[in-house]
């Protein structure tokens, strides 16, 4: 399998347009939305029509520019998956998430945020990779060395230390995009504006 992530476009249909693009040149299956697709919950329109006229598959996850209910909005608009505590599996790999951050008009605790990664990880457990996305960063990590305004979120970390996905992938904090650590034995990959390819 191989997906296409990304996040904060923050309603930039053009961006968009490359990244369509870039996952039909790619071959890429599927696409991860990983939040903040909006600009506070306006600037809707086409932002998923350029991968549906692909064919692509799509996943995604509010972030903490825009609602649940407006992520849901899109899911059901476009005919795609909102992972926001759900889960869904494709070949031996589940993928699991939860939207939101701890700042902004959209906040979620860190208690919910554990919660929901938890529960819609219960259901693909059981398989040999495991993808967990989310909006917002770990604590303690080195993308929260790049912005004053954006704390971590301890309901991210814990969940990864105790349900030790392969990988994580958020974006949220621009200006650490493309950063990759290692929490434990999980790959923690902030996959920015211009998204990350990935293979399994």
């Amino acid at each position: 399998m191989k997906l296409l992530a990304f996040g904060d476009v923050h309603g930039d249909i053009s961006l968009v347009e490359k990244l369509a693009k870039k996952a039909e040149q790619e071959h890429v299956d599927l696409v991860i939305m990983c939040g903040d697709m909006t600009h506070f919950d306006s600037s809707v329109e086409n932002l998923i029509g350029p991968f549906k006229k692909k064919n692509l598959k799509i996943l995604l996850i509010p972030g903490n520019h825009e609602s649940v209910a407006t992520a849901d909005f899109l899911a059901d608009f476009y005919d795609v998956k909102n992972i926001h505590g759900y889960s869904v599996r494709y070949a031996d790999v589940g993928i699991f998430g939860c939207g939101g951050a701890n700042v902004g008009p959209n906040r979620i605790s860190d208690s919910e945020v554990k919660s929901l990664l938890k529960k819609s990880f219960d259901k693909i457990k059981y398989l040999p990779k495991t993808i967990m996305v989310t909006h917002a960063h770990p604590t303690g990590t080195k993308m929260e060395q790049f912005t004053r305004f954006f704390p971590g979120s301890r309901g991210v970390r814990e969940a990864v230390e105790e349900l030790k996905p392969n990988i994580l992938l958020c974006s949220h904090v621009h200006e650490a995009e493309g950063i990759e650590e290692m929490i434990g034995n999980t790959l923690v990959v902030n996959v920015g504006r211009k998204g990350k390819i990935f293979e399994f």
